[in-house]
């Protein structure tokens, strides 16, 4: 495969916060946020990079063209790329967390209708109902499974491959990752292939992710009997046995358990397919994973995009310098990665959240930065993004930061993403009007809210659209930045 050309290697600008090495390897951003689809399929993180690793030692043992592994590298690493886009859906159908769902079917031969598939009904739909109303839920959904699981499936496979086709990436990622819950004897989704008429990648990922699955929560002798178990039904048996043969000699599942495991799925990129990122190419990864954080529910549809252009406006309004302005913008898409760890129970809940919900709200910040420091020279953007919830006075989360320990790049953040939030319609309330918005954050400032960021936003955005507010005057740029670029 030829590289697209945003992936082509340029020197990078500098800047505070750019990397000092000319390029990026699109594997080290692409594994990294890989970690993002393992929350959101509710596996430990790493799970998508674990399951990479033994698709290409499959991939060796079959003997696969090392000109093809460099596609199944990409196919594995975004098999789950469009795995946040059912969310929403798979919530309403089981009216219970979602995450836990995706997370234990992953151990359920769902397609045996037997006592294994029921316990799954019992233990996973309308958890939270009163009796009555959890049985007439189950039955609804046992009515409905082959079409809700096709639907759910298709919605999932189809933005997969669409994000992958957004990256530049080849036909045969694209199809591997479209096609990944096909089964051997046809009875997966979205089109019921069987045998050889599912794509090789397909095949692979396939196993290797159920591999994964399986040797992480119950180790390699249970990943073993389950792939032998589902070997002509689910699998290609030719690949069962490969993965037989690798595990008698222990090479299967070797380092799996890894602290370097990020490098050791770099390392495993072909040297001849290996792809760089310039700017472009970053920035539209970025994008890519901005959509889907927001595919997760409709409420937070173009959330990240929101978050980037109130962003932007604040910046150019202080006459923010070019290339810091475009790595604000790769903070604000990337700043929700953690809320893909929220299940859709709380994030489209209408009333208050329990202590116990808020507790997991306010853990996604943690996760955006365990994501975004695994990119070489995302290090300090994570630490930016992941302050967005953080307030001056300290009565922000999830570390309690005060102003002296927030960034220019933070204190715009936290003002973006208030102002998008507010202006977005939400489970609990409608979308505000521009006045309501400012009125609100006004009432936060300047004790919470850098007053100088929420000035500059009003000043843009009266400039702009027809509104009643007075224009405030605007906040003297340079100085500022400059001073608060060191805080």
């Amino acid at each position: 495969m030829k590289a697209p050309d945003r992936f082509s290697s340029l020197p990078s600008p500098g800047g505070p916060h750019a990397r000092p090495e000319p390029s990026i390897r699109v594997s080290e951003i692409l594994s990294a946020l890989s970690y993002a689809l393992d929350l959101t399929e509710g596996q430990p993180m790493g799970h998508s990079v674990r399951a990479c690793i033994i698709g290409m030692r499959l991939a060796q043992q079959i003997g696969l063209p090392a000109s093809e592994r460099g596609d199944l590298y990409y196919c594995l690493l975004l098999k789950d790329a469009g795995c946040s886009s059912n969310s929403s859906r798979l919530f309403h159908i089981v009216t219970a967390d979602e995450i836990r769902a995706k997370r234990d079917v992953k151990l359920t031969d769902w397609t045996r209708v037997g006592w294994e598939s029921l316990q799954y009904a019992l233990t996973h739909v309308a958890t939270g109902l009163p009796f009555s109303q959890r049985m007439k839920r189950l039955f609804q959904v046992a009515a409905t499974q082959q079409q809700d699981s096709c639907a759910l499936v298709k919605i999932r496979c189809e933005r997969g491959a669409d994000i992958a086709k957004q990256l530049g990436f080849s036909d045969g990622v694209v199809s591997g990752i479209y096609s990944l819950d096909e089964h051997w004897n046809g009875r997966g989704y979205p089109d019921g292939l069987r045998k050889d008429e599912i794509p090789l990648f397909s095949r692979i990922a396939n196993l290797s992710q159920t591999l994964d699955v399986f040797h992480t929560e119950h180790g390699p002798s249970a990943a073993i009997d389950a792939a032998r178990r589902r070997s002509g039904r689910w699998f290609d048996p030719e690949l069962v046995n490969a993965a037989v043969c690798m595990s008698k000699d222990g090479t299967l599942f070797s380092s799996l358990e890894s602290p370097a495991l990020l490098d050791k799925v770099i390392a495993l990129e072909p040297e001849q397919r290996r792809i760089t990122a310039n700017e472009d190419g970053i920035d539209n990864i970025c994008q890519a994973f901005a959509e889907v954080i927001d595919a997760k529910s409709p409420f937070t549809y173009r959330h990240s995009s929101g978050v980037a252009e109130a962003a932007m406006e604040i910046a150019r309004w202080f006459g923010m310098k070019p290339r810091d302005i475009k790595l604000l913008r790769r903070a604000a898409l990337l700043h929700d990665l953690g809320k893909l760890s929220v299940s859709n129970a709380i994030l489209e809940k209408p009333g208050k959240l329990t202590d116990e919900e808020w507790k997991v709200v306010k853990r996604h910040p943690y996760y955006t930065l365990e994501i975004l420091r695994r990119i070489p020279g995302f290090e300090a953007l994570g630490e930016e993004a992941a302050a967005h919830h953080e307030k001056l006075d300290g009565s922000g989360y999830w570390r309690g930061l005060v102003a002296e320990q927030l960034s220019t790049f933070a204190r715009i953040l936290a003002v973006a993403d208030i102002f998008d939030a507010l202006r977005a319609k939400r489970p609990y309330r409608d979308s505000l009007p521009l006045e309501k918005a400012f009125s609100i954050m006004r009432g936060e400032s300047p004790h919470a809210l850098d007053l100088p960021c929420l000035e500059a936003l009003i000043a843009a955005k009266t400039s702009t659209e027809d509104s009643v507010l007075e224009q405030p005057k605007a906040p003297t740029a340079a100085a500022t930045i400059q001073k608060r670029s060191s805080a």
